[in-house]
């Protein structure tokens, strides 16, 4: 497995082999699929229209190299990006301005990057509102009152008559013109929704979603005979603040998926070692899908080491930087996570690396080897038991299948991470709840993407014991009930 480069030939880099699907979910699958019944893993990050990569599409002046980009991104696994419709960190990509007059550049580059996105065979996870630099350069933004916008306050966002009608006007604007693609894969109808938005009530966030969320899918079905998926995403520590938030983010009828972003003080936020970030992810993904309670698909759309780079003004030291990635991706897929959540870059320039990329594909790579369509997965991060005292596992399970993540905790060095080239250990792992049955099991190198061996072992009902797994630094295991 090899990571293809930017610059590799298009013959090297396969396009979308046909029109691309529509994602949908079911209501009993906590996992994504196409329009044509097949399953759809969102494998991702976040990007945005400033940033280095996508830079080439503002007045169209380097589409060749967005193209590029887009293909390097689909040949190496990823399925989905994540954008905001505006990216205010400065003053010239505002979507509208004045409010309520559409930019003709921005339209032009959103209608070329849709265009793109289905010719290469990529989806989108589009956000209207960049709310964190809306609410940070709030005297610039075009829907300040002082610049002849709708809202007195950034406090009032939610509750505001007036933002409610601007902010309606904007995804009918953006829905009648690009929610006919397939390629967008879901609306997050407000970026980390916030009480802070609300006049800092928690109770603000039901009635925006009552209200926006039908709405909007009401008029794709008019206009396109079909809506798209909805979701709305959230700071993950405003969840300790305000546990009650946790009902209309994870809970809500309207919503299709529940959303988080898995920020976490100390650990993820700004992280010592690789190992720390993966357990609080893994525990953070236990308690979201706990939250959400029924089997709607629960996914962390931002995560990274926010705290470092935006306070500090550190860049994490690249190789340690991939195993905290790669780390996070596998602790998030195996406790239940739809994919392996979408970073937020954090790194001068703002873009992933190259290992962060081969990461994805080695993911991508695994995914065959579960049956998506017909797994019922519950979180059993606590409830796994393992012989050795240097492994944490992480994991997810049905009746019929388990996704299992093992790494090693005993071998951080100096530096933070886990050596990956020392002794395998050997450990018993046991999965409790597996009935009756022989059970097919594959080992995944997550390093380098491939399978390492193909194994059996049969359950008492009580549970499966899998015994003498070799661990070198992590491993990934597939479990299948044999026919």
């Amino acid at each position: 497995m090899r990571l293809v480069e930017e610059n590799a030939g298009s013959a090297e880099i396969p396009l979308a082999p046909g029109p691309l699907p529509w994602i949908t979910t079911r209501p009993d699958s906590p996992y994504f699929f196409t329009d044509a019944g097949e399953s759809w893993t969102p494998i991702g990050q976040n990007d945005a229209i400033t940033w280095p990569e996508l830079a080439g599409l503002f007045r169209r002046r380097d589409l060749p190299a967005v193209e590029r980009h887009l293909r390097m991104l689909k040949a190496n696994g990823i399925t989905c990006l994540r954008l905001m419709l505006e990216y205010c960190q400065g003053e010239n990509r505002y979507l509208e301005r004045p409010a309520g007059t559409f930019a003709p550049n921005m339209v032009r580059l959103w209608d070329d990057l849709f265009a793109l996105l289905e010719k290469v065979g990529l989806h989108v996870l589009l956000t209207p509102y960049d709310t964190f630099f809306t609410w940070i350069r709030w005297r610039h933004h075009p829907y300040n009152r002082a610049n002849g916008g709708p809202c007195q306050s950034r406090g009032h966002l939610l509750t505001c008559s007036g933002t409610r009608a601007a902010i309606k006007a904007r995804l009918a604007f953006a829905s009648d013109r690009w929610g006919g693609s397939p390629a967008l894969f879901a609306w997050d109808l407000w970026n980390e929704m916030h009480p802070a938005h609300g006049g800092d009530d928690p109770a603000a966030f039901a009635p925006f979603i009552d209200d926006v969320g039908p709405w909007l899918k009401a008029r794709e079905i008019a206009r396109h005979g079909r809506a798209h998926l909805q979701t709305v995403s959230i700071f993950g520590p405003e969840l300790i603040k305000h546990p009650s938030l946790a009902a209309p983010i994870f809970r809500h009828p309207a919503l299709d998926f529940a959303n988080t972003h898995l920020y976490e003080s100390g650990t993820i936020d700004d992280p010592r070692d690789t190992i720390a970030p993966a357990v609080a992810a893994g525990r953070l993904m236990r308690s979201a899908i706990q939250d959400a309670r029924d089997l709607r698909p629960v996914f962390d759309s931002e995560h990274g080491p926010i705290h470092r780079f935006k306070d500090k003004k550190q860049n994490l030291p690249e190789a340690f930087d991939d195993q905290y990635f790669r780390h996070i991706q596998w602790a998030h897929l195996a406790s239940g996570g739809a994919g392996g959540g979408m970073r937020w870059p954090n790194r001068h320039p703002h873009v992933l690396t190259p290992g962060m990329r081969r990461a994805q594909l080695a993911l991508a790579g695994f995914l065959p080897l579960i049956d998506w369509r017909n797994f019922r997965r519950r979180n059993i991060n606590e409830e796994l038991e393992v012989s050795h005292p240097g492994v944490t596992a992480f994991g997810c399970a049905d009746d019929r299948q388990a996704l299992i993540w093992l790494v090693r905790h005993d071998m951080l060095g100096s530096d933070g991470m886990v050596a990956v080239d020392a002794p395998a250990i050997s450990t018993l792992l046991r999965i409790p709840a597996m009935p009756n049955g022989l059970y097919s099991v594959t080992f995944y190198d997550t390093v380098r993407g491939v399978r390492l061996m193909v194994g059996s072992a049969r359950s008492s009902g009580e549970r499966l014991d899998i015994p003498e797994i070799s661990v070198r630094s992590d491993v990934a295991v597939a479990v299948r009930r044999s026919s």
